[in-house]
């Protein structure tokens, strides 16, 4: 038997609707079959072979393309999702072969120069005092994730946010990213750093990597021009903010999202390089003039790690109240999805595990079945793409309530507010931290649902019950328990004047205190003050 095509899909893409004698699988399938040797059964089986990733410059996969080499008859290639396409040759593989292999001798080299330059780092921010700055010039924004194509979510929100307001508080940014980010201004000056094709078969090292080529494209950008701060959201092993401010003379501003270290030994698997991992984060943290966190309990986490908590301003996430507001129509997407009459609860996510998706069908999944009279009135509609969204449709399947729930899949960034104008009720369903440690974040679609004037059910969990007032601004619950989730629900079902006047709260309060624009001015305010007293 033969097929027509098959695409392997790196991890971290969606995969696409296969077409007709198309198989689509991922790269963690393509894996396993390696490794059981299921491979061998589809030596030569398909006609043509796609390994569909992020970018052609991260590609570089000898075993994945090797393996996709034997399983096609005729044309094999990548694609990436800017629709750039280059065939895999022998040549090619012969090449990226031997790459691999200089590349795992030069590992250790790479390492010891990564020591170095942080031990260089180091020594240089004991002996820095807090510059002054110039209120007036421009600042630099820095986006080092290796993460492409991401095109919606909460990183993408607070991204954009803070940028935006840059330009609207001081002199107009810079920024400078591995990938495009949605929903920036569009006269602000962006500056996409090429990832380098080096070490991307080896966990951590490209990270590294990344370092010089960041820190030389930033200088390379901000040459001659007067710069009043750097601002950088935190990524993984990346020290190249702090070397630039350094380089410059001007203040150094961090974004602090949480420990890559425990995230990773949480929600991922552990760093394989976690002390200097860990080096590198307490660098950016002691480093920094004034780190920005979104919660009280992840400043208590650095403080508790020795940073001085009069360089750490607790600061919220937040909304641009223009783009998310009740004046928006979601007409269109109730006609799509057949949503015409129906009460609409929603939930916009990345669907990743703190999210709840899981918790919040099997809460829908109760609602309708203690309460009958919901089954014909009432939907769900699951805005997003992400890790547990297979699970939460397969709690819905098992239920028998398929018609109920709409799984739309990616959204993009631009189109959320849409959605949410769709929907009557929006919930956010997050769950505590598995570890029992505090729930550290401040959820970008808290603010957003607040800016929709909608009726929100939320888990009472750290921040969430600080932001929310319960009967006043929202109805919450208690984090992680379905029946109280669906006795949550079913109450502002039942009370649509409840749930207007909510919602109408929300909306008042986030226009007093959460708007991107006062979340910057808080950030730039607490640097000022940095910068007086240092003087002082």
């Amino acid at each position: 038997m033969t097929d027509n095509r098959i695409t392997i899909v790196r991890s971290g893409l969606p995969l696409p609707a296969p077409e007709a004698g198309e198989l689509v699988v991922s790269d963690d399938d393509l894996r396993a079959w390696v490794v059981n040797g299921g491979i061998l059964r589809r030596v030569k089986r398909y006609r043509n072979g796609c390994l569909l990733t992020e970018r052609l410059s991260t590609s570089g996969r000898p075993m994945l393309a090797w393996a996709l080499r034997l399983m096609a008859r005729d044309r094999c290639y990548i694609a990436d999702s800017e629709g750039r396409e280059r065939d895999v040759t022998l040549g090619l593989l012969l090449r990226w072969s031997w790459q691999v292999l200089r590349e795992a001798a030069g590992k250790d080299a790479l390492l010891r120069r990564v020591e170095r330059e942080v031990q260089d780092t180091e020594q240089t921010a004991r002996a820095r005092m807090t510059p002054s700055w110039n209120t007036s010039a421009t600042p630099v924004y820095l986006r080092t994730d290796l993460s492409f194509g991401v095109r919606a979510g909460g990183s993408v929100g607070h991204t954009a946010g803070v940028l935006n307001e840059l330009a609207a508080c001081g002199g107009p940014p810079i920024l400078l990213t591995t990938a495009p980010v949605p929903t920036v201004r569009r006269d602000i000056e962006v500056h996409h750093v090429a990832v380098p094709e080096r070490f991307w078969n080896f966990r951590e090292l490209p990270t590294f990597v990344l370092n010089t080529v960041f820190l030389d494209e930033a200088l390379r950008a901000t040459e001659g021009r007067a710069i009043s701060l750097v601002y950088q959201r935190y990524s993984l092993n990346n020290y190249a903010g702090l070397q630039l401010a350094q380089r410059l003379r001007v203040p150094f501003v961090l974004e602090y999202n949480g420990s890559e270290i425990w995230m990773s030994r949480h929600w991922s698997r552990p760093l394989k390089y976690e002390a200097l991992a860990s080096r590198i984060e307490l660098l950016n943290v002691n480093g920094a003039d004034l780190v920005v966190v979104v919660s009280r309990a992840m400043r208590d986490e650095l403080v508790g790690r020795g940073v001085d908590a009069n360089r750490v301003l607790v600061n919220p996430n937040a909304v641009d109240p223009d783009r998310y507001t009740p004046t928006v129509g979601g007409g269109a997407v109730r006609r799509r999805y057949g949503l015409e009459g129906k009460t609409v609860l929603g939930f916009i996510s990345t669907f990743q595990p703190w999210h709840g998706a899981v918790v919040l069908a099997d809460a829908f999944v109760a609602l309708l079945r203690d309460r009958p009279e919901h089954r014909h009135s009432v939907r769900l509609l699951m805005i997003g793409a992400g890790t547990q969204a297979d699970a939460a449709k397969r709690i819905v399947t098992v239920a028998g309530l398929e018609d109920t729930v709409h799984f739309t899949g990616l959204v993009a960034q631009e189109d959320g507010p849409e959605y949410l104008a769709a929907c009557d009720i929006l919930v956010s369903p997050h769950v505590p931290n598995a570890d029992g440690t505090p729930f550290f974040g401040s959820p970008t679609k808290l603010f957003e649902y607040m800016a929709m004037g909608k009726g929100i059910v939320a888990s009472n969990l750290d921040q969430i019950g600080e932001v929310l007032r319960h009967g006043e601004t929202a109805w919450l619950v208690r984090p992680g328990d379905a029946g109280a989730l669906a006795e949550g629900l079913h109450r502002l079902v039942r009370d649509p004047e409840l749930c207007h006047a909510l919602g109408a709260a929300a909306r008042r309060d986030v226009l007093a205190h959460h708007t991107w624009r006062s979340h910057v001015r808080r950030t730039l305010d607490a640097l000022d003050a940095r910068v007086h007293a240092s003087a002082a």
